[in-house]
């Protein structure tokens, strides 16, 4: 199985997601990938992932992020599996119009980070995830998403900054 060292950048945690132009908030969905949404990927050339690979592999599971008013636009993606004491994030990604300087909105690769926070909550692991880094990117993740480089470019989110991205991304009264 080949390891993929994550290349994401977390532009800024917000409450949701957030037009980069306006600054509103949009409330998001976060749902399983489906055999219908992996007909949509197949062959789409603006994703950088083979997110049919990835689909398709044994253990992994691939969430859509999108809009809650607007469920046929994908936002982002993420894999990830179940491990024996967390959650690991394999594979995660954003729309390409959601990338670089002229993103549409921003937020959303936390959002999706806060999401694996709270699988790992919810399995029963404290929030504790796992992740590789592009080296050039470990600070990055430090600094932003308070993750802790154990090993190489081995990387873990520990519980309480777990709770920190859940409590933003998924506060209790929303």
């Amino acid at each position: 199985m080949q390891i993929i060292n994550q290349g994401f950048l977390i532009d800024t945690l917000t409450n949701s997601i957030q037009n980069r132009i306006t600054g509103d908030s949009f409330k998001t969905n976060i749902v399983l990938l489906d055999k219908k949404d992996i007909e949509k990927l197949r062959g789409n050339k603006k994703w950088l992932f083979d997110w049919v690979k990835e689909f398709n592999t044994n253990g992994r599971f691939v969430y859509k992020l999108t809009l809650e008013n607007n469920k046929n636009i994908t936002q982002g993606l993420i894999s990830i599996s179940i491990q024996s004491d967390h959650v690991f994030m394999d594979l995660l990604e954003t729309a390409n119009f959601n990338r670089n300087k002229h993103k549409m909105y921003l937020g959303v690769a936390g959002n999706l980070v806060a999401y694996a926070c709270k699988m790992s909550l919810e399995y029963g692991f404290e929030g504790y995830i796992s992740f590789n880094a592009k080296t050039s990117l470990i600070k990055h993740y430090e600094l932003t998403l308070g993750a802790v480089n154990t090993s190489g470019q081995k990387m873990i989110i520990n519980p309480i900054e777990s709770l920190i991205l859940i409590n933003k991304y998924f506060p209790k009264n929303s």
